[in-house]
């Protein structure tokens, strides 16, 4: 009668305070779920992606689901389930921004042949609108996209000027930056904009190469970095399998841990520092 008594007391007592928190709960998920839909929302649209509120809601809550049950089937471990649940909702998150950038890189791939495609219909004798339309018809995704819908919104009544500067903010690319800002000048200033666009792929050619060349000898100055670090360790490890006694004193004596928290340090303050130096900006 007692452990009865005590088991219907807990579960009243777990309804009341389900009861009590479920609408705070409710509300708190409620509005984490409008920010998101806020945010991602435009983004998604600005890559010209059509998903719905419900494909968005489907993907927040199975994606994490999906990681969590799959990671605790292989290890059988809650807290790594739980942590890969969590890991999952802020991957969906970097996936929409790994997606923007692979976007944003394919269009600047893009707009040499397009800066060559324009500057070729303007030597032809078209206006800069249908030179737009030439590309939008002859250029695939993402640059076709983007300005088919520059050419939307000025048929809507909205200025050419007004339309690039929004196009130039939504994609944030250095080379459309500088296409845009040319156009612009021109339009007040006049001059050949055919000329102006040869150029132009002169330049960005020029630094794409220059760029290249940097991220290269930056990657090797990276991965020389990452081995100097590593070598000690297993280098240590090697000793280690070979003969524990070598490293007796430098594990076990108050010195000598000290002097192995001082190389782990020195390690990692000069990967730091390699990686810091390796990063450079054209």
């Amino acid at each position: 009668m007692i452990i009865f008594l005590i088991v219907l007391f807990v579960s009243l007592s777990f309804l009341i305070i389900v009861n009590m928190l479920y609408p705070q709960a409710e509300l708190i998920y409620n509005n984490w779920q409008r920010k998101r839909i806020e945010k991602v929302t435009p983004r998604l649209d600005s890559m010209f992606l059509d998903v719905s509120y419900r494909k968005l809601l489907i993907i927040d809550i199975l994606f994490p689901l999906v990681t969590g049950i799959v990671v605790f089937l292989v290890t059988r471990i809650f807290y790594a389930a739980l942590a890969s649940a969590f890991a999952g909702i802020v991957l969906s998150g970097f996936i929409v921004k790994r997606m923007e950038i692979i976007r944003r890189a394919k269009f600047a791939g893009q707009l040499v042949e397009g800066l060559m495609l324009l500057s070729g219909s303007l030597k032809a004798g078209l206006s800069l609108l249908q030179s737009f339309e030439t590309l939008v018809e002859e250029m695939p995704a993402p640059i076709a996209q983007e300005f088919s819908l520059v050419l939307k919104e000025n048929r809507m009544g909205v200025p050419l000027e007004e339309c690039l500067v929004k196009f130039k903010r939504r994609m944030q690319c250095e080379e459309l930056d500088m296409l845009v800002t040319v156009v612009l000048v021109a339009r007040e200033t006049g001059g050949d904009l055919t000329t102006i666009f040869t150029n132009m792929v002169k330049t960005i050619r020029e630094r794409n190469r220059l760029l290249g060349r940097v991220k290269a000898l930056c990657s090797q100055g990276k991965l020389q970095g990452r081995i100097m670090m590593f070598l000690p360790i297993v280098f240590g490890y090697g000793v280690y399998k070979f003969d524990p006694t070598f490293l007796n004193t430098l594990i076990n004596d108050p010195q000598g841990r000290m002097m192995l928290g001082y190389a782990v340090i020195s390690e990692i303050l000069g990967m730091i520092l390699i990686i810091r130096l390796s990063k450079v900006e054209v």
